[in-house]
């Protein structure tokens, strides 16, 4: 039995009774099952609004498990890449959709901040810290081309 079935079925049980409009106490009954109705449809609405928002959520993580299967299946096959490197300078010629950027933490020697950078600040070679001023050096070892190079291109070089 539904809530405003519930409540229809107190109307039907108040009238029975005689419950009307005479005294107080009728007046307050019957207000009080006026409002039960009122909160019994309003309940049924949200009800039916939550199935609706339900079945657009449930098509839309469909959606998206979908363009992530696409999106980032293709990035598994290079899981096995030497250098970790997926973009056009990796050293074992894959081409991947992966170019998210790396970040480092790197610790500022004269006053222990730890700050986060990126590849490209990497690359540039130096930053100044951001807390003291320091200027911080970072040295880039290249994968291919250097002794012990993992990547299997050079002969010399592979394992």
């Amino acid at each position: 039995m539904t809530t405003s079935e519930k409540v229809a079925y107190l109307k039907g049980l108040a009238e029975g009774l005689g419950i009307g409009k005479d005294s107080r106490e009728d007046k307050l009954f019957s207000a009080i099952i006026d409002i039960l109705g009122d909160l019994a449809s309003d309940v049924e609405d949200l009800e039916a609004y939550t199935e609706d928002l339900s079945e657009g959520l449930d098509a839309v993580s469909e959606d998206l498990e979908l363009l992530e299967d696409a999106f980032y299946d293709d990035c598994d096959e290079h899981d096995d890449c030497c250098c970790g490197e997926y973009d056009d300078d990796c050293c074992c010629s894959h081409d991947c959709c992966c170019d998210d950027p790396m970040f480092y933490e790197v610790t500022c020697p004269a006053c222990d901040n730890t700050i986060t950078v990126d590849e490209d600040v990497i690359a540039l070679g130096k930053i100044q810290c951001p807390n003291c001023g320091e200027m911080l050096e970072f040295v880039v070892d290249e994968c291919c081309g250097e002794d012990g190079c993992c990547c299997g291109e050079h002969d010399e070089h592979a394992e």
